[in-house]
């Protein structure tokens, strides 16, 4: 039998050990049936399962998702940083960004405005990110895709 201060107490009767356990407060727990005799412990069995519980969750990995942060080339200044932070923020936490510079109209005739916005954003991000895929154009759309270091 184990105390709850975690020192070894040796062999004792099952009846004395769950009177002891009943006097701390605690429970009685067999942590090693197959072993001869078997292992008991006194502790907080809630408290126990709680604590395994949140390091099971603690030790699941994070899933990966794809974020994507959406501009036009005529979009301002202020309002890019902030797309910008909002992207630092996805790569701090482990996704990947696909930036989209999306032309509607006669913003097609300056493609050229749009690619800039993107290296842009590009520059922003190199220090939190690293370019997957390089700027493409598909149709009415340029497209980037950035994952964190």
């Amino acid at each position: 039998m184990i105390d709850e201060d975690g020192t070894q107490l040796g062999i004792i009767e099952t009846a004395d050990a769950l009177e002891r356990a009943i006097e701390s407060g605690l429970d009685l727990v067999e942590v090693a049936p197959s072993e001869r005799p078997p292992v008991c412990r006194i502790m907080d069995y809630g408290k126990y399962k709680y604590e395994k519980k949140k390091k099971a969750n603690q030790s699941s990995s994070h899933a990966t998702k794809t974020k994507e942060v959406r501009l036009r080339p005529k979009t301002g200044d202020h309002d890019i940083q902030f797309k910008v932070k909002q992207a630092q923020k996805f790569l701090k936490h482990r996704d990947k960004v696909q930036i989209s510079v999306i032309f509607r109209g006669r913003e097609m005739a300056h493609i050229e405005e749009g690619r800039r916005v993107m290296e842009g954003v590009i520059e922003d991000l190199v220090e939190f990110g690293k370019v997957e895929q390089t700027p493409q154009q598909n149709g009415r759309r340029m497209t980037c895709l950035i994952v964190p270091k």
